[in-house]
């Protein structure tokens, strides 16, 4: 939060800024109250100087699923009890903690029901119609911190928000899959009825969360067309053309009032068309191999996925001969760029200005050309 006055001074235009935990909710909500664009029409037409630079992203992201619980079903994990608090963090941790330590979930906060979360987001989403769905998804490689003890409290940063990790070990156990599955199900399905474009965390778990999220789109695919099958609309297409041009030629002045129409609908905002599925998913800092990334990007997808590439994810561990191959197999209208940081200022700008002259260079892009192409992409991921 000490950074938040530095956002109007940045070089950055826009910033997307994610919630994760029950704690920075509220926190998003009131800097975007503040430094949130207003518009889609003027969000980046107006000055360079202008306060508003800011779109808001609610989620609860994966590391904190294990404190909702799914009360949409008919058994829910916790029921409201002390020893109901020990069985849901045995039934969605492994290993189960109570085995050799209860005081480890005793220590934990009280569950809450993920329909509670996803009304609250879904309010959240409304207040802010610029804002999208993040940062959710699924982590394979996360562990939970060790319980706070009286002397990590006591040397607790306090300009830091509650509920990071904040310098503690971790613990032996980890959030299972299908318990962070179902916390990212609800939210998809939110982000779909909203019409609300998704941020989302994949680590050490590629096919799953490939397989997590197809599945809010199973049913919806789009109609994959053999090259023979093209050849044939295409020249039944010419033909049509041919014999309907002089039906063209003497339009009556209905049908100008109709394309006026037409021209006036595409320029107003585009109107959410409630599905199970995100319009727009962004997997940020995108880890994973090539083969993947055409699932994603396959032509029965009825989903635009986006990929996202940092500095200090994606070029972090050696990574970076394996990113540059993902880079140039990643389409141009699919490619964005991000900080991963969780301060503003100078550093994110540096950070951003880096991972643009990167990708402008795997991509054989001259440094305007690619800024711009970059530029494009955002406002079409945030505003369709």
């Amino acid at each position: 939060m000490a950074s938040v006055p530095f956002i109007p001074h940045m070089k950055a235009r826009v910033l997307t800024v994610m919630s994760t935990r029950s704690q920075d909710q509220d926190l998003v909500s009131e800097v975007a109250l503040q430094n949130g664009l207003k518009d889609r029409d003027t969000a980046l037409a107006s000055s360079p100087s202008s306060q508003r630079r800011m779109v808001p992203s609610f989620g609860w992201h994966p590391w904190f699923s294990y404190q909702l619980y799914d009360d949409s079903v008919s058994n829910p994990t916790y029921d409201g009890t002390p020893s109901g608090k020990v069985a849901h963090y045995d039934e969605v941790l492994a290993p189960a903690p109570s085995t050799k330590d209860v005081s480890f979930s005793e220590g934990l906060p009280d569950p809450r029901p993920l329909s509670d979360f996803i009304k609250e987001t879904r309010t959240r989403l409304e207040q802010h119609p610029l804002a999208i769905v993040g940062e959710i998804g699924l982590d394979k490689a996360f562990r939970l911190p060790q319980s706070w003890t009286a002397a990590d409290e006591a040397q607790r940063d306090e300009g830091l928000t509650p509920g990071g990790r904040e310098g503690r070990l971790l613990s032996p156990h980890r959030v299972k899959m299908a318990h962070q599955a179902t916390v990212l199900q609800a939210q998809l399905r939110l982000a779909g009825e909203l019409g609300r474009p998704v941020s989302v965390h994949g680590v050490q778990v590629h096919g799953v969360l490939y397989d997590t999220i197809a599945e809010c789109w199973k049913g919806h695919e789009k109609e994959v067309l053999s090259k023979r099958q093209q050849r044939r609309i295409a020249q039944g297409a010419e033909d049509f053309s041919e014999k309907s041009k002089s039906d063209h030629d003497d339009e009556d002045p209905q049908h100008d009032h109709h394309k006026g129409n037409l021209e006036n609908a595409r320029s107003g905002p585009p109107k959410p068309d409630p599905k199970p599925y995100p319009p727009r998913i962004c997997v940020h800092s995108y880890s994973g191999h090539v083969g993947m990334l055409k699932q994603y990007i396959h032509p029965s997808v009825p989903a635009k996925v986006y990929f996202s590439f940092s500095i200090a994810i994606n070029w972090g561990a050696g990574g970076g001969e394996k990113t540059e191959e993902v880079i140039r197999a990643v389409p141009d209208d699919r490619i964005l760029v991000e900080s991963d940081l969780h301060t503003a200022g100078d550093r994110m700008d540096q950070l951003l200005e880096e991972i643009c002259r990167k990708i402008c260079q795997i991509k054989g892009w001259g440094l305007r050309e690619g800024v711009e192409r970059l530029g494009r992409n955002y406002r079409e991921f945030i505003f369709g």
